[in-house]
């Protein structure tokens, strides 16, 4: 809940009150009771996300970092041609449209 600032003009007295947004603001003054109170505007009811805490992984251990690196195998390296899509497929030459490697993009 935020925390909200009032000032009484009938006496100068300031406060502050954490309440609900949906509350509705003080009207009068805890020190002189009258109902000369008004809401400030205020720097703390707004959520700034800025820099470096905001995700779980912004806090993980150097361990924990090294240990990730050791389970990530490399990628396999392509043994052949074949294998890394260099060379065309039977049927790509035959009906370039029913090419089964075509089929995903």
């Amino acid at each position: 809940m935020p925390t909200y600032e009032y000032r009484c003009d009938a006496c100068g007295h300031e406060f502050e009150r954490v309440q609900r947004i949906t509350a509705r603001p003080v009207r009068t003054c805890p020190s002189c009771r009258r109902r000369k109170v008004r809401r400030l505007l205020g720097t703390g009811v707004a959520l700034i996300f800025k820099g470096p805490g905001f995700y779980a992984t912004d806090y993980r251990s150097s361990s924990y970092k090294e240990a990730a690196k050791k389970d990530a195998a490399p990628a396999p390296a392509p043994a052949s041609k074949e294998a890394s899509g260099a060379a065309a497929c039977e049927a790509c030459t035959k009906e370039p449209k029913s090419c089964p490697r075509k089929k995903g993009n």
